[in-house]
């Protein structure tokens, strides 16, 4: 945990009055978010908020109009994709982006590529440093694909897993790639009740493990039992930041997305 000259936790995502505009329609404007270690931050908001936007904007796949975004102190505002990955900043995707006809290790494996060091030099003569190297990826990946609870499906083409097990795939690729800090985009999107509570449960080691964890989701009781803090999107903007029990009883929140009839779960 680092911290600044006047003592204080220094955040490890910092993004700071990030804007985004596409031609005349701002989808962004100014949103400041600060996530420290070891927490689970929840992003939520209606539909068109701008939190897969944000998202975009803090991986790397959109470049923001204006702000900037700084994981641990680096800035990251116009690297590409996989230099974020890189610098330890990991994302999924609302709609599940797997290699459909590639096995379930093999996914896996595509994410731990990230860290790997052979170019295209070591695969095409695959000395023994590469041959190493692509034992060790294998294994961290099994390993990773154990830690999912599905161990079992390692050879299974990723297109035929039941969609909680995409999921969860989807998440063990994300892991494979070492990040500090995870961002999940709708990871209970599409789940039924025991498939989002073993959801929470994963989402929880992994915060084990010391990841930090920021989330979009929909699903508002997962969010304010799972989450330490939250903010709230509305066209655009952020309209509340802080603990759930204090979030869901803002009078602007219960307004733009809530609903008066939301109490604490």
């Amino acid at each position: 945990m680092t911290r600044s000259a006047e003592g204080e936790r220094t955040p490890l995502l910092d993004a700071r009055v990030v804007t985004k505009r596409f031609g005349g329609l701002t989808a962004l404007s100014e949103v400041s978010l600060a996530v420290h270690a070891g927490e689970i931050f929840g992003l939520i908001g209606p539909n068109g908020a701008g939190k897969t936007t944000l998202f975009n904007c803090l991986n790397g796949l959109y470049h923001p109009s204006s702000g900037s975004v700084h994981l641990d102190g680096v800035p990251l505002t116009g690297l590409k994709p996989h230099a974020v990955a890189a610098h330890g900043l990991a994302r999924t995707f609302q709609n599940i982006r797997l290699f459909a006809n590639m096995s379930v290790l093999e996914n896996v494996m595509v994410g731990r590529h990230v860290r790997s060091r052979a170019g295209v030099l070591g695969a095409v003569l695959r000395g023994r440093r590469t041959r190493a190297e692509e034992r060790s990826i294998r294994e961290r990946s099994l390993a990773l694909l154990d830690s999912v609870g599905l161990a079992g499906r390692a050879d299974q083409l990723a297109r035929f897993l039941p969609y909680g097990d995409q999921r969860r795939l989807e998440i063990a690729r994300a892991l494979a790639t070492e990040p500090r800090l995870l961002a999940l985009d709708e990871p209970a999107a599409g789940m039924n009740p025991t498939e989002t509570q073993a959801l929470k449960e994963l989402l929880e080691q992994i915060r084990g493990r010391g990841v930090t964890l920021l989330l979009i989701e929909h699903d508002v009781r997962l969010m304010m039992g799972l989450c330490d803090r939250v903010a709230v999107l509305d066209y655009g903007r952020k309209i509340a930041d802080g603990p759930p029990s204090q979030v869901q009883h803002d009078p602007l929140v219960i307004e733009a997305y809530l609903g008066a009839g939301v109490g604490t779960p």
